[in-house]
């Protein structure tokens, strides 16, 4: 592995979360077109986010949030009274 997978294996995930500079990304993402190891943990990583973002959502049951609407508005109700 060369410093050039190190730095880019490193900086992966701030890339994902798309925080780099264009000329950081772009340099990242010409290292990845010509490594494929490091390409292959790019996919992994990308795909694994996908995944977790999909299954991971909270699900609030239809009444709880009803609940909490109604006290949102009733406060926002009395701020606006006040």
């Amino acid at each position: 592995m060369s410093e050039h997978c190190d730095e880019a294996l490193n900086q992966l995930y701030i890339y994902l979360d798309s925080e780099l500079t264009e000329e950081h990304r772009a340099t990242i993402e010409a290292h990845l077109r010509e490594c494929s190891p490091c390409l292959e943990a790019f996919d992994f990583e990308a795909e694994l986010r996908k995944v977790i973002a999909h299954r991971c959502r909270d699900r609030v049951p239809e009444e709880l949030r009803s609940r909490i609407e109604s006290v949102l508005h009733q406060a926002d109700a009395s701020s606006e009274s006040s």
